[in-house]
């Protein structure tokens, strides 16, 4: 997945760093609703959402693909190999997520200068991976 990209600018920045004159900084924080990044920004993925809903719908065939494995009796150590090779799957979209993170989002945590922000961002994506490993 790696790709020339361009540099990501922040969201109500301009692409010198300087404050985008027609932004308005929020004085308090935006609540957070379901689909809404609230003061997170953008995900680090947004400039490559498409091959991530591409791979995502191949994976949604591959699983779709095991029901009907399961529908019609097909011996379980085919089953399980594929059940496999949708889990790796699963992981590699994740851990383009994980990288697609760091680089987005704690780089520019750490560019602001702000430690408790990092300390944040470092928090999130440590939990993440926990998760993934577990």
């Amino acid at each position: 997945m790696s790709t020339a990209e361009e540099p990501s600018v922040p969201v109500g920045r301009e692409a010198d760093g300087s404050a985008d004159a027609g932004a308005a900084a929020p004085e308090t924080p935006v609540p957070t609703k379901p689909g809404d990044h609230g003061t997170h920004g953008d995900p680090g993925y947004q400039g490559r959402k498409s091959p991530y809903l591409r791979r995502l719908k191949l994976i949604e065939g591959q699983v779709r693909g095991l029901h009907r494995m399961v529908e019609d009796d097909t011996y379980c150590i085919d089953v399980l190999t594929q059940i496999s090779a949708v889990t790796k799957a699963l992981e590699s979209v994740a851990l383009g997520l994980v990288d697609d993170h760091i680089h987005h989002c704690v780089h520019d945590a750490a560019a602001s200068g702000d430690s408790e922000e990092l300390d944040r961002k470092m928090d999130e994506i440590m939990g993440a991976v926990r998760r993934l490993m577990k």
